[in-house]
């Protein structure tokens, strides 16, 4: 199984992409992760983000994605698949996945989209009790997602690889949903 899971800050991707990992026994990819694993072990792509970081900068996509490069392509990838979750972000990047997994041999079986609705998302996001959570920033963040992140599911969706999940239910139904999405849609990769 080779999943993308897609959907707006607060709709529960890491919670199900670590739920799903575990049932499927599939790795659970994750950018935040990957990045941070980088920058601890201090590798030559860590300690480039590292300078992006502490110089309070975003870390450019060619870093992020030559990261990416290298966890798809390690053995556990390819053996048993993986849950891709917080990437991509922008279509360019979608392009650059695309190619690489046609590159690699790992064709993906679906993006899967958790839709939630805003008012939901401003609530579970508040209850989390960050310090940077706050109601005008989580707005904000949700009109970022809108504007560079919601094109990849209309990437997704016109090479007819989206499937939508309800995400505005509790994590247990969320899960059940997305895992039933996913039996009754086997991989049409290769197709």
């Amino acid at each position: 199984m080779r999943v993308i899971l897609l959907g707006p800050p607060g709709a529960g991707k890491g919670t199900q992409a670590a739920t799903l990992a575990e049932k499927e026994n599939i790795p659970h990819i994750s950018t935040g992760d990957i990045l941070r694993q980088h920058v601890a072990e201090a590798t030559s792509l860590g300690q480039q983000a590292k300078s992006y970081m502490e110089a309070g900068d975003l870390v450019p996509d060619d870093l992020i994605l030559a990261m990416i490069r290298d966890r798809l392509t390690q053995e556990d990838t390819k053996q048993r698949g993986w849950i891709l979750d917080g990437f991509p972000r922008n279509v360019d990047q979608a392009s650059f996945l695309e190619q690489l997994l046609w590159e690699i041999e790992q064709p993906f079986d679906y993006a899967v989209n958790l839709e939630v609705p805003d008012e939901t998302l401003v609530t579970r996001l508040l209850q989390r009790g960050r310090d940077d959570d706050t109601e005008t920033t989580i707005r904000r963040r949700l009109q970022v997602y809108r504007e560079q992140t919601a094109p990849v599911i209309d990437f997704y969706r016109q090479r007819d690889r989206l499937q939508s999940v309800n995400g505005d239910r509790s994590m247990a139904e969320v899960t059940a949903a997305l895992q039933g999405t996913l039996q009754e849609n086997p991989s049409t990769a290769g197709k």
